[in-house]
């Protein structure tokens, strides 16, 4: 089980500091153990690893003194009441799922933070005016379906049922996959949470990036979420024995998606906040003599500010055409994320500034280029996040993801103060 010590009385007692963090660590280290791949971090959505963490999550909440619950799209909810029964919440979490061979600690400690300060605030009988509900977000990563936000966005209202009919590498479906674990696709709009018994969303992540950590500060307050645009394309040449078809001849499926990834990566170059990245890139049943008739490759285009983005999706959008053209290679596009960018509500960033000064830590405000469940949730209620800390030049995404018991006990510490003293608007 979760536990956690008396972060109020943190400042005073360094022993109950340490173990409050190293708590949450072993706990991190727990979790991780349920992995598809023995050795590393992989758990996709309602896999029997996924299932197993769901599992373990629940009981701790229920230690905790939460009611518990999973939704039709497998999110965990543990509710902490508040002093009034069924009295509105103040959401909080994280995803639990994770990219193949990722770290321990991206999603995941934004579900096992909130539990340990809710497992003290039980212990020492404590409620608040408003309840707490802690969700463990069953998908974020988009990993198994190519489809990101699923359970955030069942919270949220806003699932798109046409992924439902998306297969898997086994040519399983999301549909398939629902029920085979138990579940009910047609029940998944009961999941959407209702405006009126919402107050917040606030969500406490790994930075993975390295700001924090090159200023030396254990925690940030973040301003805005970057919007995304993410496409799956495939390119269908024509193959040729690599020996005979002249190179002026050839309709090479991988070297127009080489030459639209090197566009990509021009045309993101220089413009502050702007990012582009092709993650996938496979050659089908390719062979080292075989002139490659198929190409798989994704694109993952970011920015701060949507305009920026936006024309950056256009542009290329044009260049892939006429790469494609002038090779005389067919392209079919699939967009499968188009976000926009998510402002943090000013009315959070101003409780979790004051919480962060009231410990007397350094305050500094940072936007995130990555996605959170936070971006989905927007559309329910106004949102914030706090950003903790990452180590190894805030990698993450990867095995040598990391933090410390010292950081995660700072940002237990700030979250506590922000929930003690929060003031719904």
């Amino acid at each position: 089980m979760i536990s956690g010590t008396d972060t109020a009385n943190a400042a005073g007692n360094p022993a109950a500091a340490a173990e409050t963090g190293a708590a949450i660590m072993r706990s991190a280290a727990q979790l991780a153990q349920h992995t598809e791949a023995p050795g590393m971090m992989t758990r996709t959505y309602l896999t029997d690893a996924h299932h197993a963490a769901a599992a373990l999550l629940a009981q701790w909440m229920t230690e905790a003194g939460m009611n518990v619950r999973r939704d039709a799209a497998g999110n965990v909810i543990g509710r902490y009441e508040g002093l009034t029964p069924n009295a509105p919440a103040l959401l909080t979490g994280s995803h639990f799922d994770t990219v193949r061979n990722g770290g321990w600690y991206d999603g995941n400690l934004g579900i096992i933070l909130p539990i340990a300060c809710i497992a003290r605030w039980h212990r020492e009988g404590r409620r608040f005016p408003h309840a707490i509900e802690v969700i463990g977000f069953a998908e974020e990563e988009g990993v198994r379906f190519k489809a990101t936000l699923l359970g955030s966005r069942a919270i949220a209202g806003t699932f798109d049922y046409s992924v439902l009919e998306r297969r898997d590498d086994a040519g399983i479906s999301m549909r398939e996959a629902i029920a085979a674990a138990g579940f009910d696709a047609a029940a998944l709009p009961a999941a959407a949470h209702a405006r009126d018994a919402v107050l917040a969303f606030v969500e406490v992540h790994i930075e993975q990036g390295p700001v924090l950590l090159d200023e030396g500060l254990p925690v940030g307050v973040v301003t805005a979420i970057s919007g995304a645009t993410r496409f799956m394309v495939r390119a269908t040449g024509l193959a040729g024995h690599a020996g005979t078809v002249p190179m002026g001849l050839r309709r090479d499926a991988a070297m127009t998606a080489a030459e639209i990834g090197l566009y990509i990566e021009r045309r993101c170059s220089g413009t502050p906040g702007l990012v582009g990245t092709v993650g996938v890139l496979e050659v089908p049943n390719g062979a080292a003599n075989v002139v490659p008739g198929n190409a798989v490759f994704t694109i993952d285009i970011r920015a701060e500010q949507d305009a920026v983005r936006q024309a950056a999706v256009a542009d290329v959008q044009r260049e892939m055409q006429a790469i494609a053209a002038r090779r005389q290679v067919h392209l079919d596009i699939n967009q499968t994320h188009d976000a926009a960018s998510v402002p943090c509500a000013p009315w959070l960033q101003a409780q979790f500034a004051q919480a962060v000064a009231g410990l007397g830590m350094p305050l500094r405000h940072l936007p995130s280029g990555a996605g959170h469940d936070a971006m989905a949730i927007a559309a329910l209620t106004d949102v914030a996040m706090l950003f903790v800390r990452c180590g190894n030049g805030g990698i993450s995404h990867h095995p040598d993801e990391t933090m410390t018991a010292g950081d995660a006990q700072a940002a237990a510490d700030v979250f506590s103060r922000f929930v003690e003293h929060f003031q719904p608007q």
